[in-house]
């Protein structure tokens, strides 16, 4: 068995990256852990090995969309279908392991849609024919620019009708390795402006269906089309829109 490792690395975001998507950590080496020993059970560093007690991290800051993570259908809508959208803490376990399916998509340029009747063809061009329960991931090779100023402006988008498409063969779980399933927003934005209606900006988002996404996955290049396993499960989060994954593909050697 082989695994490969599809999750970006955690680490603490760049200066310049908006205060709404930073991610923060706090690191307490084992000098501080000695000290805090000491303060809580009054045990001194002498009575420790090496005189070092434990190194701790903490999260000051990190979103549940900051990493890669699983989206819930609460992510996108209060309802769907016209029930109560499942927060992530709600969703099968079941969804989360299963046959994965990689997509080529990266000679796209930024912005282009990925349509339903092209994930059909690339299907085809795989023979591969979707089963109830494929975890279907879309190769943009964007994550390239992960650490990169304009990572969220860059990256294709899954239209809402190969959404719906992709739905209705029985995929519960689609995954893209870019900052966000549809199109970049600053591109849906424009769009949506220009035509001043609704449906257009997170059209894929808002397509009212109780599937859910993998986003900001890395190194769909390093697998097979077919033939793998992934396993991405969420943190349990209760009443969360989503939940930070460490989502690895398992291949056969």
């Amino acid at each position: 068995m082989r695994i490969v490792d599809l999750s970006a690395p955690i680490v603490p975001s760049s200066p310049e990256t908006p205060e709404p998507l930073r991610t923060e950590l706090t690191f307490r080496d084992h000098a501080e852990g000695a000290g805090t020993i000491e303060a809580m059970f009054g045990v001194p560093a002498r009575l420790l090995r090496d005189g070092e007690g434990w190194a701790v991290e903490e999260f000051t800051r990190l979103g549940t969309h900051n990493s890669t993570h699983v989206d819930a259908p609460w992510h996108y809508n209060s309802t769907i279908g016209g029930q109560p959208a499942q927060t992530i803490d709600q969703l099968p376990l079941e969804w989360f392991l299963g046959p994965g399916v990689v997509l080529d998509f990266s000679a796209k340029a930024d912005g282009d849609a990925v349509g339903a009747a092209e994930v059909e063809a690339e299907l085809g061009r795989l023979g591969h024919p979707l089963a109830e329960g494929d975890i279907v991931l879309v190769r943009t090779d964007r994550d390239r620019y992960l650490e990169a100023p304009d990572y969220i402006a860059r990256g294709p988008g899954v239209s809402a009708q190969a959404t719906r498409w992709l739905f209705e063969h029985g995929v519960r779980v689609m995954g893209i390795d870019a900052w966000g399933w549809d199109a970049p927003l600053g591109m849906q934005a424009e769009e949506a402006r220009r035509r001043d209606e609704p449906g257009v900006f997170w059209a894929a988002h808002q397509a009212d269906l109780p599937y859910c996404q993998i986003e900001r996955l890395a190194g769909l290049d390093q697998l097979p089309p077919t033939g793998f396993e992934v396993a991405c499960f969420p943190l349990r989060i209760v009443g969360a829109s989503a939940g930070p994954a460490r989502v690895v593909a398992i291949l056969e050697r």
